[in-house]
């Protein structure tokens, strides 16, 4: 995976001009786990860390040991609830300018261990109920504030972030989860952000509904990623073809007959 995201994150984009230098990665899929590889491809593709914007319900930040297994090995090391923390370790986030949004997790003991990790990995936290206090809008604003406009950001959406009374088919289901208008109207209030990449995950139809809701709320989250990336490309074809005017550059505008 990590030689495939690598080949296709090198690729010449199709229009070579503004924010179109790399191509952009979005993956769809099942585990999460799958965000490793990809953030491995963008660190070499940009020469760099990225920042994580997390939409989960639970932190996905934890050490392996909370993930005990009979056979223990380096394999078993990588999980869906481990693979930011590795990709932490291997300095491939940007410490400081990442955040979770949605949470409700249940912690893995009975002290704040999960935070403490969390915390060294330099994540901010939004929880589910968090957005009763602040509204869409205080949810895109913290995450804004956070993140900033420019700094390389990889989008990172488990569906279980929306409450499995409307997206069932998910692996680990958690009660008490935003709707999906509510996270389709935080996604493009997000659409100035710096996206290089993103995924959605943990869809899993064997358990979604007979009108497969979860499958169509991935696709439209899917739908709403794609055209950000296009609104934020012509944005800034748009105000490089006003600068290139006021600089009385006659090769720049464009002939419409």
């Amino acid at each position: 995976m990590n030689e495939a995201f690598l080949e296709l994150g090198s690729r010449a984009p199709a229009l070579l001009e503004g924010d179109n230098s790399k191509p952009k990665l979005l993956t769809l899929g099942g585990d999460h786990s799958i965000a490793l590889s990809t953030l491995r491809a963008l660190n070499k593709i940009h020469g760099g860390p990225i920042a994580v914007l997390h939409f989960d319900a639970h932190l996905d930040t934890w050490h392996p040991a909370k993930y005990p297994s009979s056979w223990e090995s380096a394999q078993s090391d990588f999980t869906h609830g481990s693979m930011f923390w590795m990709a932490s370790n291997e300095g491939l986030i940007l410490n400081g300018s990442s955040a979770h949004a949605g949470l409700r997790t249940r912690l893995t003991g009975d002290d704040w261990d999960d935070f403490v990790d969390d915390d060294r990995q330099g994540f901010l936290r939004i929880s589910s109920d968090d957005i009763d206090d602040l509204g869409t809008n205080g949810i895109v604003d913290a995450i804004i504030k956070r993140i900033g406009l420019e700094t390389p950001t990889y989008l990172s959406i488990d569906i279980d972030v929306i409450d499995p009374g409307l997206c069932p088919g998910t692996g680990t289901p958690e009660p008490g989860g935003w709707t999906s208008r509510e996270l389709i109207k935080i996604i493009r209030g997000l659409e100035d952000l710096n996206v290089i990449g993103a995924d959605i995950v943990e869809v899993a139809p064997a358990y979604d509904g007979n009108g497969e809701q979860t499958a169509l709320t991935a696709a439209q989250l899917g739908f709403e990623i794609l055209t950000s990336w296009v609104g934020r490309a012509k944005k800034s074809r748009d105000e490089s073809a006003k600068t290139a005017t006021r600089m009385g550059n006659p090769g720049s505008r464009r002939d419409e007959l």
